[in-house]
């Protein structure tokens, strides 16, 4: 039974080749073995014969080994200077306005769809012990500061105290050296000598302790000014409590929901409400990696909306790197809308100002890949051999593909681009002249 089965599955191998490869010799061995099957045939009339030849023409000749094809001839074009994507309408500024502190709502609430200008009010929060903090802090600060000019007084009497010591001191030590050169001759007693010696080391004595004095006073001045500064620091954090009770918008906008209620609890980090800006409005879109290097920052793009409506503005911003899944590139146009009367998450086609390029319209079923995995199409070369040709895909229309990177002129294979690989003999049969 197995080698049954071997032998079927030979058989219609070599009948599958009969079939696709070599056609051509098996109709014509047909022909030739038809007449001579059974009875000859009766007499025609002569002109059912010539309508019959003419409603049924010869098959064209082939070379000897040659793939049949079918093929068309295609001449590059210059598509148009717009790379169409489409994208979405998105505000160009949104922001959840969340509390610092803690506390309840005391504001009536504003209703989602209104407007706001910066600085708007858009919550306010029970003040509770905030205030006294604050006036405890700015006593505190009045108090230090009041302290400044006495602790500054001490520096110069400090320093008038060491002047004073100083001066005492010279003076005693003239004292000790005038007694100590009469003793040396006789004209001194020893009770002097020792007197202007007890002298000296009081000037001495008498200067430290003025040094000291000056030290603390200017200690006292540094401690003065921490104790400052440490003040106004509480005052500042009391005032950003302050402040923090009420909420504010942080740009012109709309509100995307409601404030919160009147009589709710806030937290620090409870949302207040959202903010869009939608003036300047931005439409987001996604271009192909082959698209990708035509589009340029600043070009101008107009959109359609899903309305009728159209819009135009420049692209903002190209994204440097893919996403992962799609492989294809961000790219953000930038619009005015004064009255608002575009919304955010709209549907839109864009068309983004690019330069033209050369082209082919060939079908989608056409393009097939090499055994290195590369996106092309094969082509008829001038000596009627099968040739693969790599592609750069442009666009996608409901008519074709729009492929770059080929010559001016192709003989492109439209069926049987499977069957052959480079080099392979074909024998074309052409549909039509696309241009």
């Amino acid at each position: 039974m197995r080698i049954i089965s071997i032998l079927t599955a030979l058989v219609v191998m070599a009948v599958l080749y009969g079939v696709v490869m070599e056609r051509d010799r098996l109709l014509g061995w047909a022909n030739d073995i038809a007449p001579t099957a059974g009875a000859a045939p009766a007499a025609e009339d002569p002109a059912d014969t010539a309508g019959a030849e003419a409603e049924e023409p010869a098959a064209p000749e082939t070379r000897s080994g040659a793939v049949a094809v079918m093929a068309m001839r295609s001449v590059a074009q210059e598509i148009d200077d717009a790379v169409l994507l489409r994208g979405e309408t998105q505000a160009s500024r949104e922001v959840d306005v969340l509390a610092e502190t803690s506390g309840r709502v005391i504001s009536e609430p504003l209703r989602k769809g209104s407007a706001v200008e910066t600085g708007d009010q858009l919550c306010r929060l029970e003040p509770g012990t905030t205030g006294a903090s604050l006036a405890e802090a700015e006593a505190a600060l009045a108090e230090a500061q009041a302290q400044r000019p006495q602790v500054e007084a001490r520096i110069p009497e400090a320093e008038a105290t060491l002047a004073q010591a100083e001066a005492q001191l010279e003076e005693a030590q003239i004292n000790l050296t005038a007694a100590e050169r009469l003793s040396e001759n006789g004209y001194s007693s020893r009770t002097t000598l020792a007197s202007a010696r007890a002298s000296q080391r009081a000037a001495e004595a008498a200067v430290r302790s003025a040094e000291a004095g000056v030290k603390s006073a200017a200690s006292g001045i540094d401690s003065l000014e921490a104790q400052i500064e440490s003040a106004r620091a509480a005052v500042a954090r009391a005032r950003t409590e302050v402040d923090n009770l009420t909420i504010v918008a942080p740009f012109s906008g709309v509100l995307d929901s409601d404030t919160a209620e009147l009589g709710a609890l806030m937290s620090v980090g409870t949302a207040c409400a959202t903010v869009l800006q939608l003036d300047p409005l931005r439409i987001v879109g996604y271009v192909p990696e082959a698209e990708v290097s035509r589009v340029r920052q600043g070009a101008p793009a107009g959109a359609r909306l899903i309305d009728g409506a159209t819009v135009a503005g420049q692209v903002s911003f190209i994204a440097r790197r893919a996403d992962e899944t799609t492989r294809t590139f961000r790219v953000d146009i930038t619009l005015a809308n004064p009255d608002l009367a575009i919304r955010a998450g709209q549907t839109a086609e864009i068309a983004i100002e690019a330069e033209g390029a050369m082209a082919h319209l060939v079908p989608q079923s056409s393009l097939t890949l090499d055994d290195d995995g590369r996106l092309g199409v094969r082509t008829v070369d001038a000596d009627s051999t099968a040739r693969f040709l790599p592609v750069t895909v442009l666009r996608d229309t409901r008519d074709g593909i729009w492929v770059g990177g080929l010559p001016a002129e192709i003989d492109l294979i439209t069926l049987g681009q499977e069957y052959v690989t480079d080099g392979v003999p074909v024998a074309p049969s052409f549909e039509e002249i696309i241009q």
